[in-house]
């Protein structure tokens, strides 16, 4: 027979995760952007720029990563920096700071899941990168409204594949790593060229917080969240150190950056892999097959991270309640997974992906510094509150967080006014319908 569900536990997410699901979702988060959009940067910076830009976005990650942290464990609930927020600034500062992390989070997977498609295409031309694309919004959302789970397994699984590409591409490169060809053509744009390369740096990275969204879901959450965000954000350092190192010391920055006719490409390991072995090699074109993975664990990831976003947007009544609804079965934010899976369909039909990215960008850093002053504000008003973790070296950490994430805001303004505009327009014109409607919603 089945065990009846009283209507308060019907309404909870399942708490499943473990220390290493946490880490697999973590990773698997960002590892998209270690295969594939950082290279971009070095048209922008050079090696020199972008290498500087990301000296600082790893700087400001860890940063960041640790003071996140304590406001996750201390505060462990699946609107992430949407609840850190508004505890300790009030709703409508918390709805600003929960509208740009849903930016963040719903328009960062339409980029990758063009990627997807564009890979297939490779395999079954006939069949329109589009198509591919959306079957996949389809199946993942599918996959996430199963359950969380089966989901982090999924993660795990995919992620470890990911990652073993990673270090088997770092195994094959570094031998061939020359200074000359790292070093040539350094900094073709000077100093701007730095600040320009920002949001390929960041790239790098984009989406490591998602892990604090699954806080709900998460055994023992004020241990697991510590565990998993530290190890997770140690992983990508590494990673992204080698795949820098071996991609450009191969043959140069120009080399994974212009294809052979003279367009850009978006397939930096491959094209440095080319130098090595040759298209035909066995392991050439294991790098292409596994790197796949790299791109769905991602994808599948933040679909995860911006369904507990969304969902507790709707729990609180901040946008309409039925995205606030658990699945009875799967005990899942279902409705808020095909809210998010619509408009990420949408954005995908524009074609605009570059610009899509700049975007999630734009919500992920209006999400830090909403995140940094909350913390801030929250160790003077309630230093009561039970912190299992506290971030390390306080105040440093979260002050440095904020001016890195102040000056790479500005970078970001200056050089892509108007997408900032565009990002803006969104934030405003929902604040504004939130304000006139808060009467009736609350």
């Amino acid at each position: 027979m089945k065990k009846s569900v009283s209507p308060e536990e019907e309404a909870k997410l399942s708490r499943t995760l473990t220390p290493l699901m946490l880490w697999g979702l973590g990773v698997g988060y960002v590892i998209s952007g270690m295969y594939f959009g950082w290279n971009l940067g070095l048209e922008k910076g050079g090696t020199l720029g972008l290498a500087i830009a990301t000296f600082f976005i790893i700087i400001l990650y860890i940063t960041f990563t640790f003071s996140y942290a304590e406001l996750a464990s201390a505060i462990p609930k699946a609107g992430g920096g949407f609840d850190y927020t508004r505890r300790a600034f009030g709703d409508t500062w918390g709805f600003v700071a929960g509208m740009a992390q849903n930016i963040e989070f719903i328009f960062a997977p339409p980029a990758i899941a063009f990627a997807i498609g564009a890979y297939f295409n490779l395999f079954f031309p006939s069949v329109p990168i589009i198509v591919i694309s959306i079957i996949s919004y389809i199946l993942f959302t599918a996959l996430n409204i199963r359950g969380v789970k089966i989901s982090a397994l999924f993660e795990l699984g995919i992620t470890l594949f990911a990652v073993g590409e990673l270090l088997l591409f770092a195994g094959i490169t570094l031998p061939h790593f020359s200074s000359d060809a790292f070093l040539e053509n350094s900094l073709p744009n000077g100093i701007s060229g730095i600040f320009a390369a920002l949001p390929f740096a960041i790239w790098f990275f984009l989406g490591l917080e998602g892990v604090a969204n699954v806080a709900e879901e998460t055994i023992n959450p004020q241990r697991t969240i510590k565990v998993g965000f530290s190890s997770a954000l140690i992983t990508l350092i590494v990673l992204c150190l080698l795949v820098f190192a071996g991609a450009v010391g191969v043959g140069g920055w120009e080399n994974i950056v212009y294809r052979a006719d003279g367009s850009t490409s978006d397939s930096p390991l491959p094209l440095a892999l080319i130098n090595i072995v040759g298209e035909n090699n066995f392991l050439y074109h294991l790098l292409i097959t596994v790197g796949l993975f790299g791109l769905i664990a991602s994808f599948h990831g933040l679909i995860l991270a911006a369904g507990r976003a969304s969902y507790e947007f709707g729990k609180v009544r901040f946008a309409p309640p039925v995205f606030g609804k658990i699945h009875p079965t799967f005990h899942t934010p279902a409705n808020a997974l095909l809210l998010n899976m619509g408009i990420g369909i949408l954005a995908l039909l524009t074609g605009k992906t570059a610009e899509i990215i700049t975007i999630a960008v734009f919500g992920a850093l209006f999400l830090y510094f909403f995140s940094m002053i909350s913390l801030i504000k929250l160790r003077r008003s309630e230093p009561e509150l039970p912190r299992p973790f506290k971030v390390p070296f306080y105040p440093l950490f979260p002050y440095t967080a904020l001016i890195i994430t102040l000056v790479a805001l500005i970078a970001m303004i200056v050089f892509n006014f108007v997408l900032f505009l565009l990002f803006f327009s969104i934030m405003l014109i929902s604040v504004f319908i939130f304000l006139r409607l808060k009467k009736n919603i609350l």
